[in-house]
């Protein structure tokens, strides 16, 4: 039986009543708007879930070092460089390096089968750089796996979708923003400490459902000289 998930506009109306106000204005709109927001990110510091992490692919092309990433990543995992194709397939390893090391590098036009990544997270876009510069000896193909930000709201209503919340992460959803509702208006004060304590457990709630049931993995150390 698929579940149902209420709207947007429903769950900010709960939320407000949870904290024991009422959504009545445009402005209460903009603000749990703004909190929603607000919301996703800290959920993004919290850590991983596993609902924020998709495989990807780039075909390389010669000469070029530099690719942007989807616009809703946050980050890249892990990344190795392909070559050849079925059972001939081969995926290397690629050692990620700091700014401080890739600005150090001298001769950044160097060509040849990439073995280093440096990844810039920009205000709006998550760019890599490739070291060498792929060359024409083969075909390259990045593989990574990349964080998956959760879509902030734009600044109207029209975006009503839930559909990038699992619906075990709801209930966390509605009580996180009674709780931020609460924080911000003095009437509600007596309110925060138990819309606090029940946001907490509707998070430690849904996380737990969402950890990988897998034997720990540990990925081999590649050793790069650099800051």
């Amino acid at each position: 039986m698929a579940v149902v998930v209420p709207d947007l506009p429903d769950l900010f109306e709960e939320s407000y009543l949870r904290a024991g106000s009422e959504l009545r204005t445009g402005n209460d709109l903009r603000n749990i708007r703004r909190s929603f927001n607000i919301l996703t990110i800290e959920w993004q510091n919290r850590g991983l879930n596993l609902w924020t992490i998709s495989s990807g692919t780039q075909a390389l092309t010669s000469g070029t070092a530099t690719y942007t990433m989807p616009t809703d990543t946050v980050d890249l995992l892990e990344h190795t460089i392909r070559t050849g194709s079925g059972t001939g397939q081969v995926d290397t390893n690629l050692s990620r390096i700091s700014v401080s090391t890739f600005s150090q590098i001298s001769a950044k036009n160097t060509t040849g089968k990439p073995s280093q990544i440096f990844v810039q997270r920009l205000a709006g876009s998550v760019t890599v750089t490739l070291y060498p510069v792929p060359d024409s000896q083969d075909t390259y193909t990045l593989s990574f796996f990349r964080v998956v930000g959760i879509d902030g709201m734009s600044s109207g209503i029209d975006g009503t979708t839930t559909s990038f919340i699992p619906p075990r992460f709801v209930p966390c959803l509605v009580s996180g923003l009674a709780y931020y509702t609460a924080m911000k208006d003095p009437n509600l004060a007596s309110r925060v400490n138990a819309l606090k304590q029940e946001y907490e457990f509707q998070f430690e709630l849904a996380a737990g459902e969402d950890t990988e049931s897998a034997s720990a993995r540990f990925v081999p150390y590649n050793t790069f000289y650099g800051a």
